[in-house]
């Protein structure tokens, strides 16, 4: 069932000739349509490549589609819009179908078949007798993801980035399409683990709306409860990082704490404090009785009054604000043309939220206001995470007045619609989070595309540290907090 952030149509109704569907995709985005996502696909004929395009316009979403010569090509729109020059690059790298005229064709995730090929990634070359580069990564002295960075400097100050991705590449993709689709929650939950419930929410709306069932007002409110504990226990774990990076231990420790509040939250309603089975298709899975949900108002309570006694030592310490204040700016024309989404698009001045802008039936019911904040530094992105998690926890609290218990029940998803494309989207901690589900002639998945918010974001991050010294790296990573294996799928 179609809803404003599920997009329910027959394959049919989407195709369009090229020339039509680049003219229409240039005018649509030229009068403000935002793009949501742009991916390729093997077409019936192999001399072809499909392309699909989901835009967000006037509260909802819409999908078109054309059909390119792979040897042929088709004329890029980055240069245009740069908002799609991640999607055009990806749709190069998996299928070498050539973007001509793209002003910056590098990998995204650099998913050939020999790890060798990282060793030959086209950096970006700055000249200049005192310009010196400096090479972190992808081994990091620390618990975290791999990824390297290529730093261009003169003295202390970075005048480019250029982040290679990739050693996350796991062929998430594949995998999806070599199992049962009713049984891929497990394996989507993984796709970016710290934001489990989100992933596996957007899975559960395609694959239901590809199957003709509606979620009913106490799955959504199940979903919700459980994508918002995610998202403020995400949020602590970012306020822990950053003021760990800021050495204000104080705060690095009580935020940690905090977090453990929150996912231990998690785990006692669904058995994982990462949120996984939390969300499955056509359930509404784990219950939660009134024992349950007094302890989630308990929880709740805690995290209020506690956050609020470190957010004032945290935002009051003149060495925190002396870091974080002009720090990774991300200017709001900057975040509109590259397309960032979610906390990094908000902190810049851009009302992005699909819980706000896409709204279906729960959340209509119970509204969401994006926040946002205008100075896009490492400053607004942290005042902005703390906000959130106060928003949070106050929705949450309206939530479990208007749903006081929440019990399990299932629906049996029937046969999948044949020849039919379902697009879903749901707001993450961290952005959007989009997954599209393409069925054949007999109703089985054709295709599977994935997309976790730091595939729009990581370019902001690399604009961000732009003109500031080497060592604000560390702040500006972290007030980003993209996901590598989120990336590289």
């Amino acid at each position: 069932m179609t809803t404003a952030s599920t997009l329910l149509a027959p394959v049919r109704d989407l195709a369009a000739g090229p020339r039509e569907f680049f003219d229409r995709a240039a005018a649509r985005l030229a009068a403000g349509a935002r793009p949501v996502t742009f991916y390729g696909q093997p077409a019936d004929d192999p001399a072809s490549l499909t392309l699909t395009l989901v835009l967000e316009e006037e509260g909802r979403l819409s999908a078109t589609r054309t059909a390119v010569s792979r040897e042929k090509g088709f004329h890029a729109l980055t240069r245009k819009f740069p908002a799609l020059h991640a999607f055009e690059r990806e749709i190069f790298e998996a299928h070498g179908v050539k973007p001509h005229d793209h002003p910056w064709l590098k990998p995204v995730r650099f998913s050939g078949p020999e790890p060798r090929q990282m060793d030959r990634y086209p950096f970006y070359v700055v000249e200049g007798a005192q310009v010196h580069e400096v090479a972190v990564g992808p081994i990091h002295a620390g618990v975290i993801e791999p990824g390297h960075f290529r730093f261009m400097c003169l003295g202390e100050v970075v005048h480019h980035l250029e982040i290679q991705l990739g050693y996350q590449h796991r062929g998430v993709e594949r995998l999806l399409l070599q199992r049962e689709p009713r049984a891929l929650a497990p394996l989507v939950e993984t796709i970016a683990g710290d934001s489990s419930v989100a992933h596996a929410w957007a899975y559960c709306d395609a694959l239901e709306a590809l199957a003709g069932l509606q979620a009913g007002p106490d799955v959504e409110a199940s979903r919700a409860l459980g994508l918002e504990l995610e998202r403020i226990a995400m949020h602590l774990g970012g306020l822990s990082g950053i003021a760990g990076d800021l050495a204000f231990l104080q705060g690095a420790a009580t935020y940690g704490r905090l977090r453990t509040t929150a996912i231990n939250t998690s785990m006692l309603v669904c058995g994982s404090r990462f949120g996984r089975g939390w969300a499955r298709p056509g359930a509404l899975r784990p219950g939660v009785d009134a024992e349950k949900a007094a302890a989630i108002r308990a929880a709740l309570a805690l995290l209020a009054r506690d956050v609020a006694i470190v957010n004032e030592h945290l935002l009051s310490a003149r060495s925190v604000q002396h870091r974080l204040h002009g720090v990774g700016v991300v200017r709001r024309e900057q975040a509109l043309e590259i397309g960032l989404v979610g906390l990094a698009a908000r902190a810049s001045g851009v009302a992005c939220d699909a819980r706000a802008s896409l709204p279906g039936d729960l959340h209509a019911a119970h509204p969401v206001r994006a926040l946002t904040e205008r100075s896009g530094d490492c400053w607004a992105r942290t005042v902005l995470r703390i906000r959130e998690i106060d928003a949070s926890i106050r929705w949450l609290g309206g939530l479990l007045d208007a749903h006081p218990a929440l019990a399990p029940s299932a629906a049996p998803l029937g046969a999948l619609a044949p020849d039919t494309l379902a697009v879903a989207l749901r707001e993450g901690w961290r952005g959007e989070v989009v997954h599209c589900l393409e069925t054949d002639g007999q109703g089985r998945l054709r295709h599977y595309a994935v997309q976790d918010p730091s595939l729009r974001n990581w370019l902001g991050l690399a604009l961000a540290v732009r003109g500031n010294e080497i060592s604000d790296f560390p702040i500006c990573n972290k007030s980003f907090d993209l996901s590598y294996c989120g990336n590289d799928l």
